[in-house]
C-alpha cells in the first residue's frame, strides 16, 4: 500500500470539493482548479476528506496511488492558501521592475528581458532585486519561476544570476596565477 496515497485529504473550511468521475474540482478562496486523475484510481469525498482508493495491485495502479493523492492535496490546498515561489537576482547592474502584468529584468544583456504574468499567477517586485511569484496552482507557479532563473543561472564563480531564495550555489575556485 502507498504510504502516501492512503492518507486522506483534508479538505480545509472554505473549500468546496466535488467529484465528477475522474475530475476533482475544488473551489475556493483563491478561485477553482481542476485535476483529472486516471481511471485506475477512485475518488470518493467523505465528511471532510477525500479518499484515492487503486482498483487493482499492479504496478502502474501502485505508482499512480501517491500521485494522485499529492495532485488531488495540491489543488486543494492551492484554492485555500495557494503556493508561493520566491527569487533572488545577484549582480552589480542586475534588476527587476513590474510594468503593468509584464516582469521586465535587466540581467546584463544588451536587451531587457519581458516575461508577461500568465492568468492566476502574481509577480511582485521588492527592493529590485527581490521577485515573489504566488499562485493557486502550484505547477504554474514552479513553471513562471524556472522560466526566470533560466534566463541567467547562477554562475560558479562569482554567484551572479537569478536563484531561489536560500538556494546554495556551490562555489568553484578561479584560477590560480604562475608563481
Amino acid at each position: 500500500m502507498s504510504r502516501i496515497g492512503k492518507l486522506p485529504v483534508a479538505i480545509p473550511e472554505g473549500v468546496e470539493v466535488t467529484i465528477n468521475g475522474q475530475t476533482i474540482t475544488a473551489k475556493g478562496p483563491l478561485g477553482t482548479e481542476t485535476v483529472e486523475i486516471r481511471s485506475e484510481i477512485k475518488a470518493e469525498k467523505s465528511d471532510n476528506s477525500i479518499i484515492l482508493t487503486r482498483e487493482s495491485d499492479d504496478r502502474k495502479a501502485r505508482s499512480l496511488h501517491g500521485l494522485s493523492r499529492t495532485l488531488v492535496a495540491n489543488v486543494v490546498n492551492g484554492v485555500k492558501t495557494g503556493f508561493v515561489k520566491k527569487l533572488e537576482i545577484v549582480g552589480v547592474g542586475y534588476r527587476a521592475a513590474m510594468q503593468g502584468n509584464t516582469l521586465n529584468l535587466a540581467l546584463g544583456y544588451s536587451h531587457p528581458i519581458d516575461i508577461p504574468a500568465p492568468e492566476g499567477i502574481k509577480i511582485a517586485v521588492e527592493q529590485n532585486t527581490k521577485i515573489t511569484i504566488t499562485g493557486a496552482n502550484k505547477q504554474a507557479v514552479g513553471d513562471i519561476a524556472a522560466l526566470i532563473r533560466s534566463k541567467r543561472p547562477p554562475e560558479v564563480y562569482k554567484g551572479k544570476g537569478v536563484k531561489y531564495e536560500g538556494e546554495h550555489i556551490r562555489r568553484k575556485a578561479g584560477k590560480t596565477g604562475k608563481k
